[in-house]
């Protein structure tokens, strides 16, 4: 692994030497022998003025292939295509897959795009436009238009003729899907049946009739899902007419994984977006502020319950000692029920018939946990302070505490996504905060009921 690092170090300094002195015949030499995304690294690495020269040194079809290589960060996009002369900017937007182009455009403003689709050749102008219209997060914002489509009428000897034609542009290969005269998807045929039939056979003879397809206009996260349920390398998108308009592949797919999970780990920590190393202190305050705004005025109310039970903490101030203990628990147990719930939600395992079983399973879980927990904390406290009532009140409190929220961190998430939010906004920093809330309500309403006993 050093060897390795110790001869990426290398290449790096050599090329950067190269690109100091004006070697350029020597930089593309070394350059070019780089894998695309090693290629990403090193262009992200250096400053404006090496990277002026990698502009001058590459064409926008050999730039297109590094911005393909890798995800730079949203505001990096706009920054790196602001350093390229314009008309290079768009020369290198049109070499790129469809979607992908899309991908980059849309993290720019509008006069910006309009500005690069102007300067693009007509097709490739024409494709983004339609790309650009759709909805984001669904099918149709991350489908690609570079396919290869074989009428079903056709031999597998044109059918061959039309895949060496097309095959150059098409973002895969490995599927051909099969259109009638009206580019309705009608089969699917394999790279690999194609090539093993008779040249006279019918395309409609061998192809498969049962394809599995996605709307245009549904979620991305569906997308995924089935591409994973089904182990497809690319699954054809359809209007609600079953006009082929495209396909998402599975390389885009890994893509919509790491940005949902980004954004589900981001709201589960109470963060509008998940901050970037390279952020500053102000931009990231930002983002985070809100949130802790909003969690503040919550915790409020923890501030007020322990004011309305100040006569019995006066009594007996042993209680206070406990309240952290209480409110940890809680939290613990809700924050685990939560991620359960929110994980069945992502992944699909949950169903409409499966729901009542998790709470179910989940509230059996809050009395044994809470039960167990509760009668350890009777022991522990007895031996501690000797008081047995104290011991018993704590003990009850925390199993009760531990019960409700565990049912609350999973039937909250249950709740919000069937009111078509998305769960994962059920952050842990809120079912913290509610079950603290919850759990000292419980202890010192307990404590109040029976403080003429303590």
């Amino acid at each position: 692994m050093k060897e390795e690092m110790n001869e990426l170090l290398i290449e790096e300094t050599n090329l950067i030497n190269y690109l100091s002195n004006g070697l350029m015949h020597e930089f593309r030499e070394s350059f070019m022998q780089l894998h695309p995304y090693d290629q990403s690294l090193f262009f992200e690495k250096v400053d404006q003025e090496i990277r002026q020269k990698i502009f001058h040194y590459l064409s926008p079809k050999e730039m297109a292939e590094l911005f393909e290589a890798t995800k730079f960060d949203e505001e990096r996009y706009e920054f790196y295509l602001k350093e390229m002369d314009t008309v290079y900017a768009a020369d290198m937007l049109s070499y790129m897959y469809a979607d992908n182009a899309v991908d980059v455009l849309n993290e720019l403003g509008k006069d910006q795009v309009a500005s690069y689709l102007s300067i693009m050749d007509k097709e490739s102008a024409q494709e983004i436009k339609d790309l650009l219209h759709y909805e984001e997060y669904t099918a149709g914002s991350i489908m690609t238009t570079e396919y290869v489509a074989i009428p079903e009428n056709s031999t597998c000897r044109s059918a061959m003729t039309i895949l060496r034609s097309e095959a150059p542009n098409a973002e895969t290969i490995y599927y051909l899907f099969v259109v009638n005269e009206s580019h309705r998807l009608t089969g699917v045929i394999s790279l690999r049946n194609l090539i093993i039939a008779e040249e006279d056979t019918l395309i409609k003879e061998i192809m498969n009739e049962r394809v599995v397809s996605v709307l245009v206009s549904e979620d991305q996260e569906e997308v995924a899902r089935t591409i994973k349920d089904y182990n497809f390398l690319a699954v054809p998108v359809v209007d609600f007419e079953q006009h082929l308009l495209g396909i998402v592949t599975v390389d885009d797919i890994i893509d919509v994984l790491d940005e949902e999970a980004s954004d589900d780990y981001s709201k589960l920590a109470a963060v509008s977006d998940m901050d970037t190393f390279d952020k500053s202190p102000l931009q990231a305050a930002k983002k985070r502020l809100p949130w802790l705004v909003i969690l503040l005025f919550l915790g409020m109310m923890t501030a007020n319950l322990m004011s309305i039970f100040e006569q019995t903490l006066d009594k007996v101030a042993l209680l206070a000692v406990f309240i952290p203990l209480i409110a940890g628990m809680a939290g613990n147990s809700g924050t685990q029920a939560l991620a359960v719930a929110v994980r069945g939600i992502a992944t699909g395992d949950i169903e409409e018939e499966s729901k009542m079983k998790l709470l179910f399973r989940e509230a059996g879980t809050g009395l044994i946990t809470g039960l167990i927990c509760g009668l350890l904390v009777i022991g522990v406290v007895f031996f501690w302070k000797h008081d047995l009532l104290i011991g018993i009140l704590v003990g009850t409190a925390i199993f009760a505490s531990i019960f409700i929220a565990t049912l609350g961190g999973s039937f909250i998430p249950l709740l919000i996504h069937r009111m078509k939010i998305d769960p994962a906004v059920a952050s842990g920093p809120f079912i913290t905060t509610i079950n603290d809330v919850v759990s000292i309500l419980i202890y010192l309403g307990l404590a109040t009921l029976f403080i003429s006993s303590l």
